[in-house]
């Protein structure tokens, strides 16, 4: 979703010729291939094929195959976009051999060092010669963290181009009914972050309230392929299945979910993009998280922290059904052309 309107602004670009490569971090067929055709993206230039692994292990095979890649092709720039390993592995394989980073969504901060992704936003941020910041936090950021300002640009959300340039098409697809559910009257949720679905206390917690919200109003649960595996873990498959009001389906590419986000409710998630999502579509968002790297949404947008106690998840869940969270605003440079304003910048310094 952050690659897409890049990459297509850049071939209409007379002076860019843009190589894109897939690393293979999102191996699933469903989270990955299905995205590409949702997107209209072309086949990846070059895929790595790195796949599943540890942290130490993904960062460590993309870091090899980018550097091969590197060596073998002249490479003027090399874009990374959020904070996965790959966005890491792959600008230390580029700067090691002097080739210039632009770091997409630079400057996002969640300032809890044992989430991998903060780590990765960090390191990322400060070997990239180039830093294109989504919302005055990650300004705030970097100038605290002394990065020159020549380097750092706030050109606004790609999620939301991406959003904006697939929304109707999305919206035909008309999922709700497929799931015979009432638009604004159904609860869309995502559960997928280590800290949540890798522990089965606080998996247990946030089962706790869901037996409350489904019994209040149906819930669609697009299920993670780790979340799957870590239910069959913990025996909790039985505990999900006695909550008839939830829609189990297999994971969502882009179009369709984002088909059910745009008549949700309310959307109950751990995710990062889906609090950018929500905030522009003014849809109340429950993050089940202590923290968020993306503050924005919750001082402008329709975010609130709810963490994985199933009391303050409750509460949440109350205060959206009473339109508390929709008196919301749009960030700034939020609108469509933020892949516009990087290919821009690039053509002036490539």
């Amino acid at each position: 979703m952050k690659i897409a309107p890049i990459h297509r602004r850049m071939q209409q670009s007379p002076k860019i010729s843009p190589i894109l490569i897939h690393t293979g971090q999102h191996y699933d067929q469903k989270m990955s291939s299905a995205f590409f055709d949702d997107l209209g993206m072309p086949e990846p230039d070059i895929f790595l094929g790195v796949g599943s692994g540890s942290h130490a292990e993904q960062t460590a095979s993309v870091l090899l195959k980018m550097e091969q890649f590197l060596l073998q092709h002249k490479v003027d720039l090399l874009i990374v976009v959020g904070d996965v390993n790959s966005t890491l592995a792959a600008s230390l394989a580029a700067v090691k051999l002097s080739i210039p980073v632009a770091h997409v969504e630079a400057g996002l901060r969640s300032f809890d060092r044992s989430m991998p992704e903060e780590i990765n936003r960090i390191l990322t941020d400060k070997i990239a010669d180039f830093l294109f910041v989504t919302e005055q936090s990650g300004l705030d950021n970097l100038r605290r963290e002394g990065v020159a300002d020549n380097k750092v640009f706030l050109v606004g959300n790609v999620m939301i181009d991406s959003l904006l340039d697939h929304l109707a098409k999305a919206e035909k697809l008309a999922l709700w009914e497929e799931y015979k559910l009432k638009p604004q009257n159904y609860v869309l949720m995502t559960l997928h972050r280590p800290s949540n679905v890798d522990n089965a206390q606080n998996l247990s917690l946030i089962f706790s309230a869901l037996e409350q919200i489904q019994s209040e109003m149906p819930v669609v649960f697009p299920m993670h392929p780790r979340t799957r595996k870590m239910l069959n873990v913990f025996g909790l498959e039985n505990r999900l299945h006695q909550m008839t009001n939830i829609i189990v389906v297999e994971p969502l590419g882009y179009l369709p979910f984002l088909c059910l986000m745009s008549r949700a409710g309310i959307v109950l998630t751990d995710s990062g993009g889906i609090q950018e999502e929500t905030t522009f579509l003014k849809i109340p968002c429950l993050t089940m998280r202590e923290n968020t790297e993306r503050p924005v949404t919750i001082t402008l947008g329709t975010n609130r922290l709810v963490g994985m106690n199933p009391d303050e998840i409750l509460h949440g869940f109350q205060v959206a059904r009473n339109g508390s969270l929709k008196n919301s605003q749009i960030p700034p440079f939020w609108d469509g052309i933020a892949s516009q304003r990087i290919v821009q910048i690039i053509e002036t310094i490539a």
